[in-house]
C-alpha cells in the first residue's frame, strides 16, 4: 500500500528509529572480560552484559581479529566465526573485487552492517556471476580498515524487528576506537608459500583528548597486495584455438589490489548532559582481475593486435565514503536522546585492459572505459529511551524512535567504443566485459520511513524478557510490519535458557531493481542482444518480470547458556529461518520462441534475457556450538576456544513460470539445478573450530585449527546428467603465530594453512582443459600457505 506525503509527514512527528548505542572508550588500563563486556548490539539495555544477552551474540576483539592473520576484514570474520563463509570467487568480474560473506548460509544481503550502532552502505555491485551469494548486492566489508577497530559485535538472530531491513540472519556492528590518548603504529608483510600474493601493509592510529571528556581518534592504512594464480597450462588437442601446449597463459586467485583508508571517530560534550559525536571512513581500492584467455586464432582476437592471444583484465576502482554525526544525551526528565545523520556512497568504476573491441578491427583501442555503478544512502534517526520503574527487580527500558532513509543507485554508460558494433566483425564490445550501453544507464532512488518501539528489561532475578516491533513504509512497494519476542531465564548462575521468535524482511535493492546490462550472443550467425532487465523494462515485463516484493522471514531460535567453572563458558544456540519470496536472478531465456516473440512484439534485436524475481521459499535449520575457556597456570594463561555451526538450507517452493511466460514458451526453464544447488549445497555444511592463546612472560603462541564442512557445485540444468556435479571432501587447516614483546614492540611469525591444505581439484571436464583446477567456492581459497611478519609499536 503506497501513502501519500501528508502521511508520511504525519507518520514523521508521531514517531522516531531504534535507539543504535554507541560504546564509549573504556577507562585507560581497564581490564574488562569479554562476557562482562557491555554489548550495544541486539539490545537497547545500557547495561547489558554479553553473558547476559538474550540473543546469541559474539564480541571479537582487535587482538583476535589480527591474529587472524589477515588485512582483511571479511577474512578475519570467516577465521574466527563458524557461522561464516567467505570463499574466494575467481573469473567472476567484478565479484573478483567485492567478495560476498554469508552469515549461516543465507544469502551475503541478509545480514545488516553498522558502524558504531549505525547503518552502513552497501556496495554498488550486484552479483550476476556464478558464484556463492549470486543475485546478491551485499556490504563490502573490507572496505572497513582492520587499524580502525576497536571489536566487532556479531548477532547471530533475526533483528529486522530492531534495525529494519537486512537483519534478516543477523547483524555485524563494527565498534571504532575511541581512545583519548595512546595509538600505534603497526607494518606487516606476508607471502604464499607458492612464492606469489605479496602482501605489504602500514597502518596507524592514534587518540587525541579534547576538554575534560572528548575525545577523537585517527585511524590509517595502506597497502598493497599481488595477484596469486594456481592455473595450469592446457592440456588438450593443439590448434589455433587453443591455448599453447606447456604454458600457463590464464590466471586463476586472488586479483592485485592497492588500497588505502582513513578514519577518525570522535565526541565531544558541549554542556553538562549532551555531547555531539561524528565518524568517518573513506577507503578506495584499486583491483585488478583476471577474465579468459583468447587464443592466437581464436575468432574474438585480431592477430596484428595479439598474435600471440591475449588475457583480458578488468580493473575495478572502488570508493567508499561514511560520515556520520549526531547529538546524544539525557533530558531533564530523564529520557535519553540520540539524533543523528548518516551518509554512505559506494562507486564502482570499470576499466578493461589488455583487451580489444573485435567489431572495430585492426585499429581497435586495447583499453576502454566501460562505466560505472554507484550508491549512495542518507540516513536520519532520532532515537529515545526511558528508564521504566514498574516494581520488577530492575527498570524497564522503553525504547522508542523513528527512521528515515533515502537510497539512490546509478548506473554510467561507458565509452562508447565499448559497447560499439563496428564492420569488421559481429562481436561488439570491448573483450571480457562490454561496456553499459546507455540504454543500461540511469539514476534511481527511493525513500521510506520507520517507526519502532521496543521494552527489554529483567523482571525477575531469573527472568529477563524483550519485546520489539517496527513499522516501515516504502515509497517503491508499501508497507511491512515486523515483530521480536526474547527472553532469558537463569536457572542458576551457571545455566541459563534463552529464546528468540521474530519476524523480518529484507527491501529489495536498488541494484536488484535496476541494473541492467547487455551482452551480445550469436544465434545462427545473427547477433542477439542478451539482457540482464531491470524488471521494469517492457521487454522483461513480457516474459513474465513483475515489480519486486521484500523478502519476507520468520526466526526461531532457542539457546542454553553454561557457566558451570570459572572461566568457562559455553553457548548452544539452534534456530530455523524461513525467508519467503527470496530474490534470485533467472536463468536466461533464449528459446527461439521467446526470441521470436520478442522481436514480432518491439523488441527487435533482442535474443532473450533474464531478470530479477521473488520466486524461492527455503528454510535454514542449524546449530551454533561457542565455548571459551581461560586457564589461569601459576605464571602463565591459557585461553581457549571452540566454535562449532550446522547449517542447512532446503528450498520449499519454486515459483510457476508466470502466464506471460508459458503463454510464449511452456518449456522455459527460469530456474535451474545449478542455481538451485547454490542454495542448498553450495556453501559447507558444517564448520569447526579450535584455537588457544598461550601467554608466558613476553611470549605470546598462538594455534588455531579449523575444519571446512563439505560442498558441492553442480554443472548443468538437465537433471539426468549428473556426471559432471563433484561433493569436495572436508578440509583442515592450521594456523600458528608466536608474539615477543619487547617494550612498546611487539614483534609477530606467523603461518596461516601452515600446513599448505588445498581443497580437492575440479573435475577435469570442469577444469577447462586442466587451466582451472580448483572452485572458486572453497571457503578458504586456493592459495596454500601464507608467511608474514608483523612489527607493532605501541604507546
Amino acid at each position: 500500500m503506497r501513502r501519500n506525503p501528508l502521511s508520511l509527514a504525519l507518520l514523521a512527528a508521531l514517531a522516531t528509529a531504534p535507539v543504535h548505542a554507541q560504546s564509549t572508550p573504556q577507562e585507560e588500563g581497564a581490564e574488562t572480560k569479554v562476557l562482562d563486556s557491555i554489548i550495544v548490539t541486539g539490545t537497547r539495555v545500557a547495561d547489558r552484559t554479553a553473558a547476559e544477552s538474550l540473543a546469541p551474540i559474539d564480541i571479537l576483539t582487535v587482538e583476535a581479529l589480527t591474529a587472524t592473520g589477515t588485512p582483511e576484514l571479511a577474512t578475519a570474520l570467516a577465521r574466527a566465526l563458524p557461522s561464516l563463509n567467505f570463499p574466494r570467487p575467481a573469473i567472476n568480474d567484478g565479484t573478483d573485487a567485492v567478495r560476498p560473506a554469508q552469515l549461516r548460509g543465507l544469502s551475503p544481503d541478509h545480514v545488516l552492517v553498522l558502524v558504531n550502532g549505525k547503518r552502513y552502505h552497501s556496495g554498488s555491485l550486484v552479483n550476476v556471476n556464478g558464484s556463492q551469494g549470486r543475485s546478491s548486492s551485499p556490504v563490502d566489508l573490507n572496505t572497513i580498515p582492520m587499524s580502525a577497530i576497536e571489536r566487532v559485535e556479531v548477532l547471530r538472530d533475526g533483528a529486522s524487528a530492531q534495525y529494519g531491513s537486512d537483519a534478516i540472519a543477523g547483524v555485524i556492528n563494527i565498534v571504532l576506537k575511541g581512545s583519548r590518548s595512546g595509538g600505534s603504529l603497526n607494518a606487516r608483510h606476508g607471502q604464499y608459500s607458492a612464492g606469489d600474493g605479496a602482501i605489504s601493509q602500514f597502518g596507524a592510529d592514534a587518540g587525541f583528548a579534547i576538554g575534560e571528556d572528548g575525545f577523537i581518534h585517527f585511524s590509517a592504512q595502506v597497502g598493497d597486495q599481488e595477484q596469486t594464480n594456481r592455473a595450469r597450462p592446457f592440456i588438450g588437442t593443439p590448434s589455433p584455438t587453443t591455448p599453447p601446449l606447456g604454458v600457463v597463459v590464464q590466471r586463476q586467485g586472488d586479483p592485485a589490489v592497492e588500497f588505502g583508508s582513513f578514519t577518525y571517530n570522535g565526541e565531544v560534550a558541549f554542556s553538562d548532559t549532551f555531547s555531539i559525536y561524528s565518524t568517518g571512513i573513506y577507503t578506495e581500492r584499486d583491483s585488478l582481475s583476471n577474465g579468459f584467455f583468447r587464443p592466437a586464432g581464436d575468432a574474438r582476437n585480431i592477430p596484428s593486435i595479439y598474435p600471440n592471444g591475449f588475457l583480458p583484465q578488468i580493473n575495478n576502482v572502488s570508493t567508499d565514503k561514511h560520515l556520520g554525526v549526531g547529538v546524544r544525551g539525557t533530558m531533564a526528565n530523564g529520557t535519553s536522546v540520540d539524533v543523528s545523520y548518516t551518509y554512505g556512497s559506494n562507486e564502482l568504476t570499470f576499466d578493461i585492459l589488455n583487451t580489444l573491441n573485435r567489431s572495430l578491427g585492426p585499429t581497435s583501442p586495447t583499453e576502454f572505459y566501460a562505466g560505472l555503478l554507484g550508491v549512495e544512502q542518507d540516513v536520519f534517526n532520532v532515537d529515545l529511551s526511558n528508564q521504566l520503574d514498574w516494581g520488577m527487580a530492575y527498570p524497564v527500558t522503553l525504547s522508542y524512535g523513528l527512521e528515515w532513509r533515502q537510497d539512490a543507485f546509478r548506473q554510467g554508460p561507458g565509452e562508447p567504443l565499448s559497447y560499439a558494433l563496428g564492420t569488421f566483425a559481429n562481436l561488439p564490445g570491448s573483450q571480457v566485459f562490454p561496456g553499459f550501453k546507455p540504454s543500461d544507464g540511469g539514476n534511481f532512488d527511493r525513500q521510506n520511513v520507520s517507526l519502532y518501539a521496543g521494552l527489554e528489561g529483567d523482571v525477575t532475578e531469573q527472568l529477563s524478557l524483550g519485546v520489539a516491533a517496527r513499522y516501515e513504509d516504502y515509497s517503491d512497494f508499501g508497507t511491512t510490519s515486523n515483530w521480536k519476542l526474547s527472553s532469558r531465564y537463569a536457572f542458576s548462575e551457571t545455566v541459563a535458557l534463552r529464546a528468540t521468535v521474530s519476524t523480518g524482511f529484507r527491501a529489495p535493492s536498488l541494484q536488484q531493481q535496476f541494473f541492467q546490462s547487455t551482452a551480445t550472443n550469436f544465434i545462427g550467425g545473427v547477433p542477439f542482444d542478451i539482457v540482464t532487465f531491470r524488471v521494469t523494462n517492457p521487454a522483461a515485463i513480457a516474459l513474465g518480470a513483475e515489480p519486486l516484493r521484500p523478502e519476507e522471514s520468520t526466526n526461531i531460535s532457542l539457546g542454553l547458556v553454561l557457566q558451570p567453572a570459572d572461566g568457562l563458558y559455553v553457548t548452544i544456540d539452534a534456530y530455523q529461518i524461513e525467508v519467503d519470496d527470496r530474490i534470485t536472478l533467472s536463468e536466461n531465456l533464449t528459446s527461439t520462441a521467446v526470441r521470436n516473440f520478442l522481436n514480432a512484439n518491439g523488441f527487435p534485436g533482442v535474443g532473450g534475457g533474464r531478470y530479477f524475481t521473488n520466486a524461492i521459499d527455503t528454510t535454514t535449520r542449524g546449530v551454533d556450538v561457542v565455548g571459551t575457556y581461560a586457564w589461569q597456570l601459576e605464571n602463565s594463561q591459557l585461553d581457549l576456544t571452540l566454535g562449532y555451526n550446522y547449517n542447512k538450507t532446503e528450498i520449499d517452493r519454486i515459483a510457476a513460470n508466470p502466464a506471460a511466460l508459458n503463454a510464449i514458451d511452456p518449456t522455459a526453464l527460469r530456474f535451474g539445478r545449478v542455481e538451485l544447488g547454490r542454495f542448498e549445497v553450495g556453501s559447507p555444511r558444517d564448520k569447526f573450530q579450535l584455537g588457544g592463546v598461550y601467554n608466558v612472560g613476553n611470549w605470546s603462541l598462538a594455534a588455531n585449527a579449523t575444519r571446512y564442512g563439505e560442498f558441492t557445485v553442480l554443472f548443468g540444468n538437465n537433471p539426468a546428467d549428473t556426471s559432471r556435479d563433484q561433493t569436495y571432501g572436508a578440509e583442515w587447516t592450521l594456523d600458528l603465530s608466536g608474539t615477543y614483546k619487547l617494550g612498546s614492540w611487539a614483534f609477530t611469525l606467523g603461518a596461516d594453512n601452515v600446513l599448505d591444505s588445498y581443497p580437492d581439484e575440479v573435475l577435469f571436464a570442469n577444469s577447462t582443459s586442466g587451466q582451472l583446477p580448483y572452485s572458486g567456492s572453497s571457503p578458504f581459497g586456493f592459495n596454500g600457505a601464507y608467511l608474514y611478519a608483523n612489527a607493532k609499536y605501541s604507546w
